[in-house]
């Protein structure tokens, strides 16, 4: 079994890193990283299963691809380095945690304090060509990343936050009766007014929690 995580991810994931697919992503992304600026390094390209194990899971937030920009990625979705100016997308997430939950903005975008609460920060595809978005879409991350939504569905009791069609486009890997899907448009300034701000998902979320026994998510940035 590879160890590339170092908790209870490792096992869940070994029959994708095992693979020949798997191999080929690995060798793709050695040529990328020594001939590219790719983003994050490759010390956080798995941050989020890190931060966050496959048994401490009760909320996935499923992102893209990680931010494109110098300085932005390190591993989890919609988070960005300390320090590093706030991403519009972040700063209407911000906005609505306010309506919803009355948690005011913070000037950090690092999320990694949700991540320690059980939140899996999540991007489909785990690396990218510097400002180049979805570069390294369809290379093999996919099979990493669809893996884990589909074994955390089996666990169940897990809640699903799902903003914009692409993350929606994984509901298929998710067992609605045994897990909550809490869906919206997504919270980029393009489409954030067309579903997303008033949407309460933090709320949701904590409530769903609540109805399966679970502790709720403290949603505060705490860095």
């Amino acid at each position: 079994m590879k160890s590339l995580i170092g908790n209870d991810w490792d096992a869940i994931l070994d029959p994708v890193f095992a693979s020949n697919e798997y191999h080929q992503l690995h060798n793709f992304l050695k040529e990328e990283y020594a001939t590219k600026r790719i983003h994050p390094d490759m010390y956080h390209i798995f941050e989020a299963f890190k931060l966050t194990s496959f048994a401490d899971t009760k909320v996935v937030i499923l992102g893209q691809d990680p931010y494109h920009n110098p300085g932005q990625a390190h591993g989890l979705s919609f988070s960005v380095q300390q320090g590093v100016a706030l991403p519009p997308s972040l700063v209407n997430i911000y906005k609505e945690l306010q309506d919803d939950l009355g948690i005011p903005p913070v000037a950090t975008g690092c999320l990694d304090s949700w991540a320690k609460e059980g939140v899996l920060l999540l991007n489909s595809v785990l690396t990218v060509v510097e400002y180049h978005p979805n570069s390294h879409q369809g290379k093999g991350w996919e099979l990493v990343t669809d893996q884990a939504i589909k074994k955390l569905s089996e666990k169940g009791h897990v809640v699903f936050i799902l903003w914009g069609k692409f993350a929606q486009s994984k509901i298929k890997y998710i067992d609605k009766s045994k897990n909550t899907i809490i869906a919206s448009a997504h919270p980029s300034p393009l489409s954030a007014y067309r579903g997303f701000f008033g949407s309460k998902p933090f709320s949701k979320c904590n409530e769903a929690l609540r109805q399966y026994g679970e502790s709720p998510i403290d949603w505060r940035i705490k860095n």
